[in-house]
């Protein structure tokens, strides 16, 4: 008898949903999308209602036969991608590409996988939403215009392979502007006094200057030495005496369940985790890890929503759990319920666990500590969420002495509600007040004043730059950690202290789009075309008119940026001091530089930096950016250098030490060398017979050479002797490196062949999707461990498991 095929997203879940419906069912994986636009072509026709191209991904030629060969054998297929725009797109384009073989095809969606959420929607299938493809349909080409189309111009005229985004342009603008207003910050002096009080009963308590002379010092500072000096003597002088004593008890209630963005914002807060990284962790936790005799379980509802409702029956086992653990006095006097902001879907619930009962520790020995952490942040938060409100005495104590008014704040917990379950961070312990009475004179232990200056807008962190995204409305919860991932990786912006810096890139990128296209880089614009999107997705409006709405304004600014977009040029200021001509900022394969406007005729370059304010600091010969790094010839400073071919380390002591080293930056633009090692010999030369010895290439690659070069020039790529996975190839895949000096690991036949890994293979196949390689990482959550490349299938195996 035939049996029903159910077709899911990941190779994870797979194993999941088996557990629960046995042997009448069969589950297969579509590894993510398996169908799109082509990747060296824009794939719409313009002229016809913008009508897409579709084609199977590269590399999923054989799941797509797998699933059509399943669909034939089935009774009836069920497509149960994830729950949301792109999961619809997956189902829309599978059923396609099996409608041939089976058109028995219907729909499921489940919010969390567990045994009674798949087999509801079994019982209640659906229709594929069309209204929701389109939207996605919809983002997807807008995308595909926009950059297609926009990045050309800026290959002319600032720097091949760079692009242009419709989302990530307004997020690289966001970063930019703030960037500028920290260098047109003008400081100001202030001078900030503290003092230590003590009065009749214990304990001292620390107070700040709130006025003097009836005026707050927020906003009429003590400006200047003289005042601070002359305030301070009058000071001196004067008894303080306590004003005033006002208390009162304060209810806080517990926010609401995490929705996407939140998540991301408290994870980056709390526990360091980029808004990528959060992700990736969740969906390892929605689709079920391994639980010992429990075997594979999800531990949370789906991670992609930005809506805080709660369903019933989670609210209820939640309240049960609450009774038994801390008493009837931690449940409120109703239930808590929260409001889903005014743009928000609402067709998921908040993220949660799927049962509360699995509290983070008794799962802790199962979880790598990743895992752990998140999953403790969600549990917490979603209990707290459905507990009582903590109960605080609020003391505010005002102190005067001659004309001034010193404030403290205090408060003592009364009834610990929410803060039972999630704890309190340590800025947020209260701060105890001894008991004051009206009049009361008080010593004073200790006061200070101190010079400072104001500071200027802080950069964003992955957390403010999540928030400030989503308050304007600048793409979706679930396009956040690729916003964010393609700015680094299209090097527009750095990670300094955990902030985003802009480069000179990012800066020029940036300021090019906002001078030709407006409306496109307008925050407001960009947060309405979401609106339109959703009302695609809702059926209020047809997805080809919005395209043509769009492309109303945009083909006659693009044509006016083809010809008036001039080449990216950057006024530093800075003469050259061998032709006289103006030195400009321009950008090579190791980053950007000044290069002289001569060029070719004059080809002077230098390095540079820049000061807070942002202005052009150039780096002298034998004054190069201090590297932290010594020669190990020598003992001399080692410093960066230019060639043709890029940057390198060099001896200070040059000409009479020549040692040189390559090197690359880590994330915060550190200085790391990559150490040269003793050759290595792994052969004989065929052509000459000398030895063949291991080397490595400027930009960081290894390579085979013949020992007896420059007299013989016989190379080889290295091979890592694992086979191209790709069907009829019979290459092996080889070490390379990009321009940017960033490894990785291709068909030694290529350019007809394109595979490429970006980690070090080793012989699969992959234990839960088949595919024929895996890849050795290495991760600060996981350390070495193995793992699958395949996009969507999470497999992996840490070295002492193997």
């Amino acid at each position: 008898m035939p049996k029903d095929l159910i077709i899911v997203e990941s190779p994870a879940k797979v194993k999941t949903i088996s557990k629960f419906l046995g042997k009448d069912f069969l589950v297969e994986a579509s590894v993510g999308h398996v169908r799109d636009l082509p990747t060296k072509e824009l794939g719409v026709d313009e002229e016809n209602g913008f009508a897409p191209r579709y084609q199977v991904i590269d590399g999923k030629e054989e799941v797509v036969k797998r699933l059509q060969k399943a669909a034939k054998k089935a009774e009836r297929v069920y497509l149960a991608p994830d729950p949301d725009r792109e999961g619809e797109a997956i189902a829309w384009h599978v059923a396609e590409l099996i409608r041939k073989q089976n058109s028995n095809v219907s729909r499921i969606q489940f919010n969390e996988i567990t045994s009674r959420a798949v087999k509801e929607a079994l019982e209640h299938p659906k229709e594929l939403d069309g209204n929701l493809f389109d939207s996605q349909q919809a983002r997807r080409i807008l995308d595909r215009l926009v950059g297609y189309k926009i990045s050309p111009i800026l290959w002319k005229n600032v720097k091949r392979g760079i692009s242009a985004g419709r989302v990530q342009s307004v997020a690289l603008k966001i970063i930019v502007e703030r960037e500028k207003a920290r260098r047109a910050f003008v400081p100001e002096e202030y001078w900030l006094f503290k003092a230590v009080f003590a009065g009749e009963n214990p304990p001292p308590f620390a107070s700040e200057l709130w006025k003097v002379g009836g005026k707050a010092v927020k906003t009429h500072p003590v400006g200047n030495a003289d005042e601070a000096g002359k305030l301070a003597a009058e000071l001196e002088k004067a008894p303080f005496l306590v004003e005033s004593v006002e208390e009162k008890e304060r209810k806080k209630k517990a926010m609401p369940p995490f929705i996407t963005s939140t998540l991301q914002q408290d994870a980056n807060r709390r526990l360091g985790f980029s808004a990528r990284r959060t992700m990736t962790v969740a969906q390892r936790l929605y689709e079920g890890v391994e639980l010992g005799d429990k075997g594979v379980t999800a531990l949370i509802t789906y991670m992609r929503t930005d809506s805080v409702r709660i369903a019933k029956d989670a609210r209820d086992q939640a309240k049960e759990l609450i009774l038994s653990r801390w008493g009837k006095e931690y449940y409120p006097s109703k239930p808590n319920a929260y409001k889903s902001k005014g743009s928000a879907q609402d067709a998921h619930e908040a993220i949660r666990p799927v049962d509360a009962a699995i509290d983070p520790e008794s799962v802790r020995p199962f979880l790598p500590d990743e895992q752990y952490k998140l999953y403790s942040l969600i549990w917490q938060r979603f209990m707290a969420s459905q507990m009582a409100p903590a109960v605080f005495k609020d003391t505010v104590v005002t102190v005067k002495a001659a004309r001034t008014l010193w404030r403290s704040r205090g408060e003592r917990l009364l009834f610990p509600g929410f803060l039972q379950a999630m704890g309190r961070t340590t800025d947020e312990q209260a701060v105890e007040m001894p008991k004051l009475t009206v009049g009361e004179q008080l010593t004073v232990q200790d006061m200070s004043k101190e010079q400072k200056f104001t500071q200027p807008p802080a950069r964003y962190s992955e957390a403010s730059l999540v928030k400030e995204l989503e308050e304007n409305g600048i793409g979706r919860p679930s396009t956040y950690a690729s916003i964010i991932s393609t700015l680094r990786d299209r090097d527009y912006v750095r990670m300094e202290d955990k902030r985003f810096a802009p480069t000179e890139l990012g800066f020029m990128v940036s300021d090019q789009l906002s001078e030709h296209f407006r409306e496109l880089m307008d925050v407001e614009f960009t947060a309405n075309m979401e609106n339109q999107l959703d009302d695609v997705a809702e059926g209020k409006s047809n997805w080809t008119e919005l395209l043509n709405q769009f492309a109303g304004g945009f083909y006659p600014t693009l044509e006016k940026a083809r010809t008036g977009m001039a080449k990216a040029v950057m006024d530093t200021g800075i003469k050259c001091e061998n032709c006289g001509k103006p030195m400009v900022v321009k950008f090579g394969r190791t980053g950007e530089f000044l290069g002289c406007s001569g060029y070719p005729d004059c080809k002077t370059i230098k390095n540079f930096t820049r000061d807070e304010q942002g202005g052009i600091q150039v780096v002298e010969s034998g004054q190069d950016e201090d590297t932290g790094v010594t020669c190990e010839k020598c003992g001399q400073p080692m410093v960066v250098k230019n060639s043709r071919r890029g940057e390198f380390l060099g001896c200070s002591g040059y000409p009479d030490c020549r040692n040189i080293l390559n090197f690359k930056r880590d994330d915060d633009g550190r200085i790391v060398p990559i150490a040269q090692e003793e050759p290595e010999v792994v052969g004989k030369c065929p052509d000459c017979g000398h030895d063949l010895v291991v080397k490595r290439a400027r930009t960081g690659s290894r390579f085979i050479a013949c020992s007896n070069y420059p007299k013989c020039k016989h190379t080889a790529p290295f091979s890592t002797g694992v086979p191209c996975p790709k069907e009829g190839c019979d290459g092996e895949l080889v070490e390379r490196s990009s321009r940017g000096g960033k490894i990785f690991f291709s068909c030694s036949n290529y350019p007809k062949c394109d595979y490429a890994l970006w980690n070090y293979p080793v012989p699969g196949p992959c234990p839960e999707c088949g595919h024929p390689v895996l890849v050795q990482k290495r991760t600060k959550a996981k350390g070495d461990h193995v793992a699958c490349p395949q996009k969507g299938c999470g497999y992996s195996l840490m070295d002492d498991e193997s």
